[in-house]
């Protein structure tokens, strides 16, 4: 059971338009946790709602509640001021009292960002009696979402988009969009509401009212498509485009791509923990439900998000329906993989989970390499160009597509069955030094944390 406390971090900033309303405590158990690594090792971190702030080293972002899926409250996660070391505090904010279900479903949803569960802690353990580095670094952690549909969608925001910026823009549109349809009237979300996709084209005409009046609110995110990245995920090798989450190609004219309007809940962007209302100034990302039925025109649009809306829109479609069961995937995950069993079983599970994302319009081999690896499969890398660029570059080593495998294998093969977690320390920690330490860096940089800055960087320290 969750522990109420009373009064607020004696470190905390201040709160203006805003007060904690309720503080949860976490235990974190006996091992060691250092909340920013864990937070701060993988790129989704940066993407919204999430919010990082660098200078309470505390995670900001909405939780959704177990008794009302449609409501959230925005959390701050942090270190305890108490016991630091021992247990984690969770502020929340809009909610003065809340039921023992709803605590623990705001508890259940931050020990899975930070992976702590049990069976989490066993695999930071054994990565880090193999790994000397990562367990002086406090590595181990990467973070996730606080539910595996989030993951998904996020998944399908890197399908080539050679622009980091655009992904963080299309996540931060999706959050704003899931803000304007919690505020709409009934009507206007029942408006929104159309037939299965194939139907579509007949009629789309009812929903043109109500589409307008939202597309007002996101015309700053609208930019033209890139016709290289509008082909099939696999089409990213010949386009020399890249997807994973941290390194996507960009150049300097990123710099100047549209950002959020503050009328629609920039906050997404540049969040201020001192500039909060209890009316929430940020969206949550939004449900399967909330999706479902939306028209994928429409959605494609106002969030930029070109083919991925139908993509993203067929999955929360199949959820709703039944048709996918989400939580059978994550059953199938966790029982599969006791403290006992023999890791050569891992192989067999990975792949009855993959054979089941395969099943899903849309997830190809590097969108359910990287879910797999979201839901805790370590033992597979998601290779993609970035990973040519980093072989090259800090290896030495020349390889292709094809033979990139092979060569991963020959490198990261003794870490098994964390060979993801090793490389993953090498590339993150490679950035940490060409960009600076990562988790001091501020919001509104993000958009520059991108391969070419890399590259750029590699051609001056070869001169």
């Amino acid at each position: 059971m969750p522990t109420t406390l009373e009064g607020g971090p004696a470190a905390a900033p201040p709160l203006p338009r805003a007060r904690v309303e309720l503080e949860l405590e976490l235990p974190l158990g006996a091992a060691p946790f250092d909340l920013e690594a864990a937070v701060c090792s993988h790129g989704l971190f940066m993407m919204a709602p999430n919010r990082w702030d660098p200078a309470s080293r505390a995670l900001l972002r909405p939780l959704r509640l177990a008794s009302d899926r449609s409501r959230s409250l925005l959390a701050r996660v942090s270190r305890h001021p108490a016991r630091p070391s021992r247990s984690l505090l969770v502020s929340l904010f809009g909610a003065d009292a809340l039921s023992p279900l709803d605590q623990d479903c705001i508890l259940e949803q931050v020990r899975r960002m930070l992976r702590l569960s049990e069976e989490d802690g066993r695999v930071v353990a054994e990565f880090q009696a193999m790994h000397a580095a990562a367990r002086e670094a406090g590595f181990g952690r990467i973070f996730r979402s606080p539910t595996l549909f989030e993951d998904m969608v996020k998944c399908i925001l890197l399908c080539n988009c050679h622009r980091w910026t655009r992904t963080l823009a299309m996540a931060t549109a999706l959050c704003e969009l899931q803000l304007e349809l919690r505020h709409s009237s009934g009507t206007e979300v029942l408006e929104l509401r159309t037939p299965p996709i194939r139907e579509l084209k007949r009629k789309r005409g009812k929903n043109r009212n109500v589409r307008v009046k939202l597309e007002t609110k996101f015309t700053e995110l609208e930019c033209l498509e890139d016709p290289r990245v509008e082909t099939a995920e696999d089409a990213r090798v010949a386009t020399g485009t890249s997807d994973v989450i941290t390194h996507l190609e960009t150049d300097e004219k990123s710099a100047s791509l549209p950002q959020v309007a503050p009328e629609t809940g920039s906050a997404c962007q540049s969040f201020d923990s001192s500039e909060l209302s209890l009316e929430g100034c940020i969206g949550d990302f939004p449900t399967p439900e909330e999706l479902a039925y939306l028209d994928e025109d429409f959605l494609a649009k106002c969030c930029n998000l070109g083919y991925r809306a139908e993509r993203i829109v067929l999955l929360a479609r199949s959820i709703v329906e039944g048709k996918v069961c989400l939580q059978n995937l994550e059953e199938m995950q966790k029982m599969s993989l006791p403290a006992t069993e023999e890791l050569s079983t891992i192989p067999s599970t990975y792949e009855r989970l993959n054979n089941e994302l395969t099943t899903i319009s849309g997830f190809g081999p590097f969108t359910r390499a990287n879910v797999l690896m979201c839901m805790g499969f370590f033992h597979m890398i998601p290779a993609d160009t970035e990973t040519i660029r980093h072989l090259k570059q800090c290896h030495k080593i020349a390889s292709t597509i094809k033979s990139v495998h092979m060569e991963l294998d020959k490198i990261y093969g003794e870490y098994a069955p964390f060979q993801f977690l090793a490389y993953w320390f090498e590339l993150w920690g490679f950035y940490d030094k060409q960009f600076g330490k990562i988790a001091e860096m501020d919001p509104s940089t993000y958009r520059l944390f991108t391969a070419s800055a890399l590259k750029k960087q590699h051609r001056l320290v070869r001169k």
